[in-house]
């Protein structure tokens, strides 16, 4: 049993190269979230021409997707909403470039 100094053991000693700094995570396009209440706003009014029943799920899937997935997954959500004839090509673009505008790094 080694002591130190007059005193008791050292607990949770770490050697020097214990120390090393872990490598951060690869950073995802996503939603800017300080900007969020902006673009649901922006997206309420690109989508005001749908009916009620499309326009809150395709809102919330285009907020999810982008939020927690990344921008290119709800640019993907979009295309395959214009594919089955939900949107139009023109409401398209406009939710595209809108995700593009408020998108960031995180």
């Amino acid at each position: 049993m080694s002591y130190y100094r007059g005193g008791a053991k050292r607990k949770n000693f770490r050697k020097p190269y214990e120390n090393k700094v872990q490598p951060q995570p690869k950073k995802i396009k996503k939603l800017d979230m300080r900007k969020s209440e902006e673009f649901n706003f922006m997206l309420s009014k690109i989508i005001l021409d749908l009916p009620d029943s499309i326009r809150g799920s395709l809102a919330g899937g285009i907020y999810a997707a982008a939020s927690r997935q990344g921008i290119s997954e709800a640019r993907n959500f979009v295309l395959k909403k214009q594919e089955e004839g939900i949107i139009t090509e023109r409401i398209q673009k406009q939710i595209v470039y809108l995700l593009n505008d408020y998108s960031t790094y995180r």
